[in-house]
């Protein structure tokens, strides 16, 4: 069984865990627009491709998978799950499985005013947010939504453009230095399907944040949620945590993988005090966070590779512990030679 991971990244975790689930049996390949990325060298298999809105990308993904006979493709990119979506009908075949959700169900994750939508729809809590401006000003006029608040781009990705302006002219600089700064990041293409309502105002809820990974199988049949306590953020990604099981969040995480039926594994983040929790992200993919989730006793990477071979019992790969504390640091690679030529194809061994 081979896997490939596109927009592969600096998620080197994910390559090792996957490589450590196939046991030999099999190889772990990666695919990056650039071939200084980290991820190529942990996998068995580094190819550089094209930028996800080339033209040329899907084409391009396409020969990865029959050249290097890919049996399921993993991505790792909130602005390329989008693409994989609408094009899974293309890339899936008979021997292989693109693990991606629906389109519907993307979009209900990358646009975070769905995201809110969605949350309130199945009964739980989401933070009060806007995407008008003028009804977020007046709010805050009639006291409904106080200072501090957020403002972050609607179709969002690493944190890009959060702010948290604490009173009325700090809220018009910020949501106008947003628009004007959205022109010239990764955001830019997705956020012209609604410009004039490409930011979300929303209200800032003082608890503390939780991360979450809510398990569904390939049917899209809900199957387990993993919380973690953040204790450290880094450049808008878990950088310390610690292992939590909680009756509330568990609650929580059961009523979206049953009324969402994404695929596979949803990165969820939520805010928890006092026993209730609100809804903020919902990301269908692997997250920052999930080496917490893994080293505290649950292996996905185990759970799919069983799934993608047939195998439904797979309780012996999920031992998730509370307490579990760990932090993430930086290591440093030797990625190669950059002379490559880009057209070629980087093979580690």
């Amino acid at each position: 069984m081979n896997i490939l991971f596109t927009c592969a990244g600096r998620r080197n975790y994910l390559i090792n865990y996957f490589k450590e689930a196939l046991k030999e049996k099999g190889k772990v390949v990666a695919v990056d627009s650039n071939l200084l990325a980290p991820a190529l060298v942990d996998a068995d298999l580094g190819v550089k491709v094209p930028s996800i809105y080339d033209e040329n990308y899907i084409a391009a993904l396409e020969k990865v998978i029959k050249n290097y006979d890919i049996n399921a493709v993993i991505s790792l990119n909130d602005l390329e799950l989008p693409i994989l979506a609408a094009n899974q009908s293309r890339l899936n075949s008979e021997t292989c499985k693109i693990i991606v959700s629906k389109d519907t169900i993307i979009d209900i994750g990358f646009d975070k005013w769905k995201t809110h939508q969605f949350i309130e729809s199945v009964g739980l809590n989401s933070p009060m947010t806007f995407i008008d401006f003028e009804k977020a000003k007046n709010a805050i006029t009639k006291r409904e939504l106080n200072f501090p608040i957020v403002l972050k781009p609607r179709w969002g990705s690493a944190s890009i453009g959060i702010d948290f302006p604490e009173n009325w002219e700090e809220m018009e600089l910020s949501y106008r230095l947003l628009k004007i700064r959205l022109q010239r990041t990764i955001l830019k293409q997705v956020s012209q399907q609604a410009w004039e309502e490409s930011i979300i105002i929303q209200e800032k809820v003082d608890a503390q944040e939780y991360g979450m990974d809510i398990l569904n199988d390939f049917e899209g049949n809900y199957f387990g949620t993993y919380a973690r306590e953040k204790i450290g953020m880094r450049a808008g990604e878990t950088d310390r945590a610690k292992s939590v099981v909680d009756e509330n969040l568990s609650r929580v995480g059961k009523i979206i993988g049953e009324n969402l039926r994404h695929v596979g594994n949803l990165d969820c983040d939520v805010f928890y005090a006092n026993g209730k929790v609100h809804v903020l992200e919902l990301n269908p993919r692997f997250g920052g966070g999930y080496p917490f989730s893994h080293e505290a006793g649950i292996n996905i990477a185990k759970i799919y590779v069983s799934w993608l071979q047939g195998i439904k019992d797979v309780g012996a790969f999920n031992n998730y512990e509370a307490g579990k504390i760990y932090s993430k640091c930086d290591r440093l690679m030797e990625i190669g030679h950059t002379e490559i030529p880009a057209e070629k194809i980087k093979i580690k061994r």
